[in-house]
């Protein structure tokens, strides 16, 4: 029998005009483009100008703040059509000077806007007063202003922050330094593949064959992965604590309890949300645990490893769609959410928002893109699979997300901060879920479709909840001045990872140097956010389909809400209070409940 020939990836040139996204809705042309550079450019270098004239009146300062906000908007077109022409051809030179440019302006930009912020901290508070009681029209300007404020009383004299900001760089050092030895200079061993093959692994290599459904090509990637990191546990071990470092002393100059309470508040996110989250997982740690059995016993080992964690339950799903049948299930899956909704995810896949096959050069993966003044445009590199439609109705929550904001809020408030960015796409994945659910009666899909939702579930809230918790403990030992080392740190974390994962999984060894390969530990207590977020979708997701109307159009507020409010009282606009553990109760009962349906299924195989 004949070996098939490789599939030719289609040339930029070569792909069917109705499967490109239509960047001329940005700019007419690149020649548009161009001028448009320039003009921001030429604006940028004006804005300088304005520095220090914000105490001269009440006119002076609207006119700095819709200078402000005018340049802003200019700036993110001109950035997002030249990123987006780079991202469909990277080996395309033209596009490649592009992205060259607006990579230089966007540090040229951020230096010239730098003075803003900090003079507006200085304003007096009583000048401040007087100036929106002269000018009404600074009246849809005020949470913008206020939420800036908020960090008035964390903010230094000018001397001190000019010293701070001097010394960025320096600051950096140890996530550069982590950043260019994980990505650049940790050498990796060379192990087999599933065909047999020598293959040098890396990163990405590591992802795919820790998902093998062979055991000796996940356990060899498992264990070559680790011997790296072995050697460099003590470098590893310096530079996070070098960076704990960092937040602490920062933490500290600046008036916080903490450096949580610093990363939090700068978000404007109380720490009791963190505290909430954090209590609800370790209350419900036994449901994980029953999950974790559950795999051993489908996989069949005396001994469950953590090489074990990845790989599928099941063989991949028999459901196929092309890229047509794909939007005729996203729309069917989303029509709980209204005709409007619908309207628009129409609008999508009728006027060319979307990029949808792969070809050479273009960008890996997935994104959902666009600014305030572009259509929200979505990045796809499609496979005829049901991986795909979740990608694509993800991409859509995101992209629906910032058509709702933009259509219904001002400029200043018409994007949202990221504690928001992930709940509407994670919320289009669940109700998707449910849809399919509901309408496949064939055993096998059902248990495809069921692992896929709980190793969500385990991987998003109860792995980064993992992550969140040594975040928080590492940066408690280092103000409590307790000396920390590379045996110290790996002690904590594979008691951590016992106490997450249960007695029915082996806690390897190895990893208990799982804390040196990840880099969001360098990105300052981030990772909570991806763990609430899927909650609150999963909770959001059962308001809707619940269908009561209230609850729909709750959720559409909230959609529509853009950084109108700050983020929590955006989500409990949306029913969902995120300070209370009520909604994490409703995503854990959740959990459990599809957990019992793939028990049972199972077991009458």
């Amino acid at each position: 029998m004949s070996e098939k020939k490789a599939k030719r990836l289609l040339q930029r040139n070569e792909v069917p005009e109705e499967l490109t996204w239509d960047l001329t809705k940005v700019f007419k042309s690149d020649e548009e483009f161009e001028k448009e550079y320039q003009t921001v450019k030429d604006e940028v270098q004006n804005f300088r100008k304005l520095q220090g004239t914000m105490d001269q009146g009440s006119q002076r300062f609207l006119q700095i703040i819709e200078n402000f906000l005018s340049i802003n908007r200019k700036f993110e077109k001109v950035y997002v059509y030249a990123s987006m022409r780079n991202d469909q051809d990277t080996t395309n030179a033209k596009y490649q000077g592009y992205n060259e440019m607006v990579d230089a302006l966007a540090a040229e930009f951020s230096e010239s806007i730098s003075w803003f912020e900090p003079e507006l901290l200085e304003l007096d508070e009583d000048k401040l007063k007087q100036y929106f009681v002269e000018k009404k029209e600074l009246k849809q300007y005020e949470h913008l202003i206020e939420s800036m404020l908020v960090m008035r009383k964390h903010t230094l004299d000018k001397k001190s922050e000019s010293l701070l900001a001097g010394a960025s760089d320096i600051f950096g050092t140890s996530q550069n330094v982590f950043g260019i030895l994980n990505n650049a200079d940790l050498k990796f061993p060379i192990v087999k593949d599933d065909n047999g093959d020598d293959i040098q692994l890396s990163h990405g290599v590591y992802g795919k064959l820790i998902e093998s459904t062979n055991r000796k090509v996940r356990k060899a990637a498992f264990k070559g992965l680790y011997s790296v990191y072995d050697q460099f546990k003590h470098t590893m071990a310096t530079t996070l604590i070098g960076n704990v470092k960092v937040h602490n002393f920062k933490a500290r100059v600046r008036n916080y309890k903490d450096a949580r309470e610093a990363a939090t508040t700068s978000n404007h996110i109380p720490t009791e949300v963190y505290d909430v989250l954090l209590e609800q997982v370790h209350k419900n740690l036994p449901l994980l645990h029953r999950y974790v059995k559950l795999r051993k016993k489908i996989l069949g080992v005396d001994e469950l490893h953590m090489y074990d964690m990845y790989t599928p339950l099941t063989e991949d799903s028999k459901l196929t769609y092309n890229y047509i049948q794909a939007q005729i299930e996203a729309k069917k899956a989303l029509e709980v959410l209204g005709m409007d909704y619908l309207t628009h995810v129409s609008e999508a896949f009728e006027n060319r928002w979307i990029d949808v096959v792969e070809n050479k050069g273009k960008r890996s993966g997935a994104y959902s893109s666009g600014v305030y003044d572009t259509p929200p445009y979505i990045l796809l590199n499609w496979q005829d699979n049901l991986e795909n439609l979740f990608t694509l109705v993800h991409e859509m929550g995101h992209s629906m997300h910032s058509y709702y904001t933009s259509h219904n809020q001002p400029y200043q408030y018409g994007d949202y901060p990221i504690f928001l960015a992930e709940i509407a796409s994670t919320t289009n994945e669940n109700i998707l879920t449910d849809y399919l659910l509901k309408n496949n009666d064939e055993k096998e899909i059902l248990i495809y479709i069921l692992n896929h939702y709980l190793d969500g579930f385990k991987g998003t809230v109860y792995r980064q909840t993992q992550f969140a918790e040594f975040e928080k403990w590492i940066h408690e030992q280092n103000s409590k001045g307790v000396p920390l080392t590379a045996k110290s740190i790996s002690e904590y974390y594979l008691e951590l990872n016992k106490k997450y994962y249960g007695n029915d999984v082996v806690s390897d060894p190895e990893i208990a140097l799982e804390w040196a390969r990840i880099p969001h530990f360098y990105y300052n207590f981030y990772v909570y956010q991806y763990a609430t977020g899927f909650a609150a979708a999963t909770t959001l997701a059962e308001n809707i389909l619940s269908g009561d109307e209230n609850k729909l159009n709750k959720y559409l507020t909230y959609l529509k809400a853009g950084s109108s409010k700050y983020p929590l009282e955006v989500m409990k606009d949306a029913g969902v209070d995120m300070t209370d553990s009520s909604y994490l109760e409703k995503a854990f009962k959740v959990f459990e409940e599809r957990l019992n349906q793939l028990e049972t299924l199972l077991s009458e195989k």
